[in-house]
């Protein structure tokens, strides 16, 4: 075998494998389907029969036909306010099929997905946000971490083994 071929042959073989082990899209549930799986990580493919703005900025993408009465509808797309800038406009979805990605939670009765980032249409995940009860009390400008961890500190308070202050005087003979 001459050395071109052999080439060739070392390419297709570093190559073949990698197709057999990429990962395949998930495929995307139905709006009905979301509901039966809560706290999972999945893509919802819905028609967007409408964009509803609440007056303190939060947006739903309405996914249930108009017929169906609001007590029957079980699934919803929500956007909040402070997601605005990184969701961007939602008006361009209003009588379209999305797709979108996102952890399915329950929200007042029914399961929802909260649309944080525009990429969530694309098959990208959520913003992330910090547990704020974990960040509590956290500066920059302190040298304490952000996490009260036991073993981040110091323990004894600054002693140190036999130290003098600690030790007790032996009575004289």
């Amino acid at each position: 075998m001459n050395s071109r071929a052999l080439g060739w042959f070392f390419a297709l073989m570093c190559l073949g494998p990698v197709d057999a082990f990429a990962g395949r899209q998930k495929v995307c549930v139905t709006a009905e389907e979301a509901a039966r799986h809560l706290n999972k990580d999945v893509c919802v493919s819905a028609h967007v029969y409408d964009v509803v703005e609440l007056p303190d900025g939060t947006r739903f993408l309405d996914v249930c036909a108009p017929e169906t009465p609001d007590d029957r509808c079980r699934f919803t797309i929500v956007s909040l306010w402070v997601d605005r800038a990184d969701v961007g406009e939602l008006r361009k979805y209003r009588d379209m099929d999305v797709e979108v990605r996102g952890i399915v939670r329950p929200m007042h009765g029914r399961a929802g997905v909260l649309l944080s980032h525009a990429r969530q249409f694309y098959g990208g995940p959520p913003k992330f946000k910090p547990n704020p009860k974990l960040a509590r009390g956290f500066s920059a400008d302190t040298d304490r971490p952000p996490v009260s961890d036991p073993n981040l500190r110091s323990q004894g308070g600054g002693r140190v083994f036999m130290n003098q202050r600690n030790t007790e005087t032996r009575p004289a003979k």
